[in-house]
Order: structure tokens, then sequence, then C-alpha cells
């Protein structure tokens, strides 16, 4: 008999200045003592935000205004499966309270462990949520494009944007390889000073993948890696373990690891991967990828569905196109024209 998966709304309510709330489970509860986001489990009928809505009148006493879906994941405990909907919920009538007794805390996600033990589906979300919303992606094109394109660069970093990837298939071989690895010296230099992260796509060498932040995979690439198995691609401790292992080992154990995915097939192995985030898509038809059509917002969250992963959207994406990509389920999105301007 298939194991029944109970079905849970979870809010993460954000304050403006970035504060989390957490809620401490009370007496006679299981995992008692124990911080978690607020919520519970659907009702017959409801959708999400319909559980959400009312899971956080009962147990808060506040009236959500504004809620949008953002993770779905699956969780195992000793005893139960949970497939919990994460929901960031912005905005809300009345002053979060204890309703059933319990604790709460505004709490700064990165630092949310310090109030006590954390249930441990809580952990994941608390990791996403220090994901920027805005992943750039480079478009230097040769050498003498370098200096514009740093001139954007600084723009866009002193707007606040925080993760880079390095993507340029098209930079020409020959003598003139040799200057991309300039440019990511030259890009890694301003993004650090800004507190900006790199990623490198799989394209470009694998010991770039270490200089810089980690490694932004194509699917195909993603693909390889997990149905490698024999430890002579990702490092040589894969032979002893899976490739989401093999390849932390590889990387280090602060590298991030994103994946581009198409469809649920490639979100699955982003999963095997132990990916920080996808990227799917593209919503829209773009210049980068001439001939592909969007799948369209359906398209989007059908890829994303079960991901169990943050998802930045691309394709006709931009800080403009932010609040629309996030009523859809992605935490953020992706571009380059519209992000290096």
């Amino acid at each position: 008999m298939a194991e029944k998966i109970l079905d849970v709304a979870a809010g993460l309510i954000l304050r403006g200045d970035g504060q989390l709330l957490l809620g401490q489970r009370p007496e006679g509860k299981p995992w008692s003592g124990w911080w978690e986001l607020p919520g519970g489990k659907l009702e017959p009928g409801e959708t999400v935000l319909q559980a959400l809505a009312r899971e956080l009148q009962e147990e808060l006493g506040i009236r959500v205004t504004e809620a949008t879906p953002w993770v779905t994941y699956v969780h195992v405990y000793p005893h139960t499966t949970v497939r919990l909907a994460f929901c960031r919920v912005t905005q809300w009538e009345g002053e979060p309270r204890g309703v059933e007794n319990q604790q709460l805390r505004w709490v700064d996600p990165a630092r949310a462990t310090e109030v006590g033990d954390v249930l441990p589906a809580t952990l994941p979300p608390l990791r996403w949520l220090q994901l920027p919303d805005t992943y750039g992606i480079s478009n230097i094109g040769q050498a003498q494009g370098l200096p514009a394109f740093l001139q954007r660069l600084d723009a866009a970093l002193a707007g606040g944007l925080r993760l880079v990837q390095l993507r340029e298939p098209g930079w020409p071989e020959g003598a003139d390889a040799a200057s991309l690895h300039a440019a990511l010296q030259a890009v890694l230099q301003r993004c650090r000073a800004a507190g900006a992260q790199v990623l490198v796509n799989s394209v470009h060498p694998r010991a770039w993948w270490t200089e810089a932040d980690g490694v932004h995979l194509r699917a195909a690439d993603a693909a390889g890696l997990a149905a490698d198995r024999a430890g002579d691609r990702a490092g040589e401790h894969a032979a002893e373990s899976g490739p989401a292992q093999a390849l932390r080992a590889a990387l280090g154990p602060q590298a991030k690891v994103a994946v581009s995915t198409h469809d649920a097939r490639q979100v699955a192995v982003a999963r095997e991967l132990e990916a920080d985030f996808i990227v799917a898509g593209p919503v829209a038809a773009t210049a980068s990828h001439p001939g592909q059509a969007g799948v369209g917002w359906d398209g989007f969250e059908a890829i994303i569905a079960d991901a169990g992963l943050p998802a930045y959207a691309i394709g006709g994406q931009g800080p403009e196109t932010l609040a629309s990509a996030r009523r859809h389920g992605a935490h953020g999105v992706a571009a380059i024209r519209a992000v290096f301007r």
C-alpha cells in the first residue's frame, strides 16, 4: 500500500525588513518545543492559499492579504510523510499573536537556528530565503566587449544585484580563448567587492567552477553528472557516494549548484544532484535562444510543480516581471539584457 502523504500549507511570514516569523510548537504536540513555520494541513476542497489563510487566522489571528506560492517540498519524518506547500506571505492585517499559546519570534532567516531547535522540514526554506530575487547572466561576447560589460555590471551591482552567472558560449576560440578567463577574474573581483556571488556555466572549464562560487549546469551536463557513478568525472570520492555528494566534494561545501531545466525530468535530475536552485523556462521566446518557443506561465508552473527547489523564471523576464513571476511560484527572475542594461 502506498504511504499516505499529508498535504500541508506553510507560511513564510516576512516583514519589510526581511525578518521571518517562527512559532514554537506547544506542549502536548509532537516535536513540542521545536520551532517551525506556521500553517497546517489542507482540508478537503481547499486550495493551498485558502488553507494557509484559514490556518494563519486560527493560529495567529491575522488576515492574509497578499501571499504567493513558492516551493512544494516533500519531507519524510519517522512516522509520517508531509508535502509542504511553502508560500510567502508579505501583507496581512492584524498583529501576529499565539492564539494557541505558542511562543512567536521574529528572526533573521540566516540566523534562525539560534532561536533553538528548528523542525527539519523548516531548514531548507531558511536556506532558500537567502537566495537573491534576481539572477544576472553575462553577455560579454568577446574580449573587446569586456570594458562595456563591466560598466553594466557595476551599475547592476550598485542597484543590488547579488547573483551572476558567467555564460559565454560564443566566445571566440583559439588565441582569444584565454581572455575569457581574464574576464572571469575581472567579474569575480567586482562581484566579491560588492558581496555578490558568481557561478560559472558548465560550458566552461571545470577548474573555473572552484575559482568562482559554484557552477550553473546545463540540463545535458546535469544529466551526465547524475548518470555518472564511476567517479572519473565528478571527483575521486564519487565511487563511494552518490552524484550529489561527488559534486559537492569536487566543488567544496560552500559552493552553489544551479541547473537549467525545461521539463519535469530535468527537475528530477536537479533534485538528485541536490541543486541549490533551478532556472526554468523559457517562459517567453528570447533572442539568446532563437527558434525556441516559450512555455508560458502554465508551462512554467508545470515544470516546477514538484521541484522541491526554488526556481528562477527565465525568458522575457526582468525586474519589472518579478511580481508576476512570484504569483506563478517563481523564487525570482533570471535575465541577460533586462539586468545588464
